[in-house]
């Protein structure tokens, strides 16, 4: 065997999670030791099927690759981070899926005990089950997550709980992390991020990132905001709130999004916008990631690339810009969605031997 010399090492550190390779960034209680899963560090990949549609360069941020596989994972650790230096012994949140699985997991490394109220049947099946492996004692409300977020919020008013949905403030300084990893990859901000939009707490903490790194003149620009809203849950599209929302895209089945304010500050700052896309063409954004860029997400995450398939039907240019669609969660979160519609799932049962398997596959 060939001696070499000693390899040197790619990276310096192993990746800390966001609150420790970010603290000078974040506005956090002084002292808040970290409870981390590792999340962030999540890949920017790089699409050559968009670039070629739009003229453009565009990235996914894929966020299904933080530990409980959703961006939720960002703001969990800083919610859970605080409540436990803060004292707390127990932790609430609604939710439609990902911040119940993502609570329950940070809630079970802090020692907390997790408490979760979810739509009766409205939730991923997926999704039910991290939270219940986890630890969670999960609550189902007859209603929706509108619903399930006042009860949440009582709940922490009256008795000793503390609440670590996006209301929470110290969760948003969690999610703009992402914004900061982009910037440090590409080297500046975006021209354009396009992105689902549910509770709207994701939109804020990017523009919230954005606007900070620019303010430091890390980069030298900032993005213009675009936001994705399923047609049957689309309050920041009309304007109003929808008491009864539905979509199959679960994870944004949101009718009076708590970040509302700061989700449209956002948007009319970066001189963005928010607009609709029907389920139909958020299945059919998620199967064309599946098979054109490999990255399997869940249904309410390709609703961003459902709308730059959109704009770009109605004409609008991207040609010579940087855009960055994030892709929030995990396709594993709900299977049975993505199998809908998509016909048998085994084409040919064949004997076990090489002749039949070509043949059932055209090879011979």
């Amino acid at each position: 065997m060939t001696t070499t010399a000693p390899r040197t090492p790619v990276r310096t550190h192993q990746w800390r999670g966001v609150i420790e390779e970010y603290r000078d960034l974040l506005d956090l209680p002084e002292g808040t030791p970290a409870v981390t899963l590792r999340e962030g560090g999540t890949p920017l990949v790089h699409s050559g099927w968009l670039s070629g549609l739009t003229g453009a360069e565009v990235h996914l941020k894929v966020e299904g690759d933080n530990p409980t596989g959703s961006f939720k994972d960002r703001g969990m650790t800083a919610a859970i981070s605080v409540a436990k230096h803060q004292g707390a012994e127990a932790v609430v949140c609604a939710s439609t899926g990902n911040t119940s699985a993502s609570m329950a997991a940070y809630a079970a490394k802090a020692g907390l005990k997790p408490l979760v109220l979810v739509p009766e049947g409205k939730i991923a099946a997926g999704k039910m089950a991290q939270a219940i492996l986890h630890g969670a004692q999960v609550i189902m409300v007859r209603g929706n997550f509108d619903d399930c977020l006042a009860i949440a919020q009582g709940l922490a008013k009256d008795y000793p709980v503390a609440l670590v949905n996006s209301v929470n403030p110290v969760r948003l300084e969690g999610q703009k992390t992402a914004a900061f990893e982009i910037v440090d990859f590409l080297g500046d901000a975006p021209d354009y991020h396009l992105l689902p939009v549910g509770n709207a707490g994701n939109i804020s903490a990017y523009w919230l990132g954005y606007r900070q790194y620019a303010e430091q003149g890390v980069a030298t620009r900032r993005p213009v905001m675009r936001g994705f809203q399923a047609e049957g849950a689309s309050p920041l599209v009309t304007g109003s709130p929808f008491p009864a929302p539905e979509t199959k895209a679960t994870a944004i089945r949101i009718g009076n999004p708590a970040s509302w304010h700061l989700a449209v500050a956002a948007a009319e700052e970066s001189g963005g916008r928010f607009a609709a896309v029907s389920d139909e063409q958020i299945l059919a954004a998620q199967r064309l990631l599946a098979t054109h860029d490999g990255v399997f997400v869940e249904p309410a995450s390709a609703a961003g690339v459902a709308g730059l398939l959109q704009e770009l039907e109605a004409g609008e240019s991207y040609a010579g810009a940087t855009v960055v669609v994030t892709v929030t969660g995990h396709g594993l979160k709900d299977t049975a969605t993505a199998l809908e519609g998509v016909g048998p799932l085994v084409d040919t049962v064949v004997d076990a031997d090489v002749s039949s398997a070509a043949q059932a596959a055209g090879l011979a």
